[in-house]
């Protein structure tokens, strides 16, 4: 999520708000490693030892709820945002 390729830019929030297929793709991408650290489940196993694996079914089931949500998203917010980004390189 630290490279500046991997940032979400207003642009790309608001084309994935509007269902831009390539935007909704960027938005899962940036927040794929979040989902698969929410997605990972410990279970411990019968000789006692704990059993650490990624849910492939959890992290679906929160990548389509994220995907539900995108076109619920405030782009008021965003605006103010990305006006308050544009004054500070001024």
């Amino acid at each position: 999520m630290g490279d500046q390729q991997d940032t979400l830019t207003y642009e790309i929030i608001k084309a994935a708000v509007a269902g831009e297929k390539w935007a909704t793709e960027k938005v899962i991408a940036h927040y794929d490693s979040y989902i698969e650290k929410l997605s990972t489940v410990k279970e411990k196993q019968p000789d006692g030892s704990v059993r650490t694996y990624v849910d492939e079914d959890l992290k679906q089931e929160i990548a389509l709820k994220l995907l539900e949500e995108i076109p619920n998203f405030s782009m008021e917010e965003a605006e103010r945002t990305a006006e308050g980004e544009t004054e500070k390189e001024e």
